[in-house]
């Protein structure tokens, strides 16, 4: 395993369960020697900012693989429904795969992260709004609100996960009923 491809995915495994490793524990982990890893990233903060763009990476392809842009675009209320639907049960998956750097704040404050991530908030922020027009979410709520109420459900996912407390099959329509319905009776 020395392809960097394999090295950050070994990385991210091991930060998902112990966020604070040092580079010895992630070379461990990974199978490499910690000289092994620094020909690739040449301190932890380059590792990190890489886990951090692949995920913002993999949030776009999601976006797009569901088609919000379009969905945003048509104002249809069914359309926008099973963007919504889509994008959540594929964004589970993000939320376990990079759950490090779903919730670490480092990530957030380099330049180039955090100006991508705002990119891809405000682009769900739209899609939020044009849902909230179109009536599929419920009146009195602002798009920002849902899309943090979005990331919220998430972080929950990743949590529930991280501690065994629920099944990884039932993820997905966990997320999805909690999201759509809440958990009042």
């Amino acid at each position: 395993m020395n392809s960097r491809d394999d090295i950050v995915t070994a990385a991210l495994r091991h930060l998902n369960v112990r966020p604070t490793a040092s580079t010895a524990d992630i070379a461990e982990a990974a199978g490499i020697s910690r000289a092994t890893l620094h020909r690739h990233f040449a301190s932890r903060d380059d590792l990190l900012r890489e886990i951090g763009l692949r995920s913002l990476e993999h949030w776009a392809g999601v976006q797009e693989s569901t088609g919000m842009l379009a969905a945003t675009a048509s104002g249809d209320a069914a359309r926008i429904r099973t963007c919504a639907e889509e994008m959540l049960r594929q964004l589970v998956v993000s939320a376990d795969d990079y759950a490090f750097a779903l919730v670490d704040e480092y990530l957030y404050a380099l330049p180039e992260i955090g100006a991508r991530t705002e990119e891809l908030f405000e682009l769900e922020v739209a899609f939020w709004a044009a849902a909230l027009q179109a009536g599929v979410v419920r009146p009195g709520l602002t798009p920002r609100w849902v899309a943090h109420a979005s990331y919220g459900v998430l972080v929950a996912c990743r949590e529930a996960l991280r501690h065994g407390d629920v099944a990884r099959r039932d993820v997905p329509d966990l997320v999805l009923s909690t999201f759509l319905h809440g958990v009042s009776a």
